[in-house]
């Protein structure tokens, strides 16, 4: 049985990861780039990447694809365009974006560290009402928040 991490690391074999500043200069260079936000619709109000675009990891592969209620148009027609895909920390991205490539996109990378990293490398995000997002709220809201029944017990052995 796999775990999270090495279902991430198995993905990686084939998907490119970009670093904050790569974004920031690809962005500047193909501003036809487009950045599909995986997280949830819950995380993108909080603050996302300008211009991006949200699509749930939990419904990516129905949104590339016609006739789902689902689908995302623009999504769709991407295939031969040039897609960084971003979530909080960039584990989700390699997920998605290498779900993407067994959909037939041809131009896919991950964000490596994530938004934490963008917000880490001083890049700005906006909120859902387009307000820039303070940096300092930014790293509050990114620090990890475990409860203590999402920790690992003690006694507990892997399966």
């Amino acid at each position: 049985m796999k775990r999270f991490m090495q279902l991430v690391s198995d993905c990686l074999t084939n998907v490119k990861e970009l670093m904050p500043w790569d974004l920031e200069e690809r962005l500047q260079e193909n501003p036809d780039i487009l950045v599909v936000d995986v997280r949830e619709p819950y995380e993108f109000d909080a603050m996302h990447i300008a211009g991006s675009m949200n699509v749930p990891r939990g419904i990516l592969e129905s949104a590339c694809e016609w006739d789902y209620e689902e689908t995302v148009p623009e999504l769709v027609r991407a295939r031969d365009r040039e897609i960084v895909v971003v979530c909080r920390s960039g584990y989700r991205s390699v997920l998605a974006a290498h779900a993407m490539q067994l959909l037939g996109y041809t131009d896919v990378a991950s964000l490596k560290t994530g938004l934490r990293g963008w917000k880490d490398y001083e890049q700005p995000m906006i909120d859902r009402a387009g307000t820039d997002v303070d940096l300092d709220y930014a790293d509050q809201y990114f620090t990890p928040k475990l409860s203590d029944d999402q920790m690992r017990p003690a006694d507990w052995k892997d399966r």
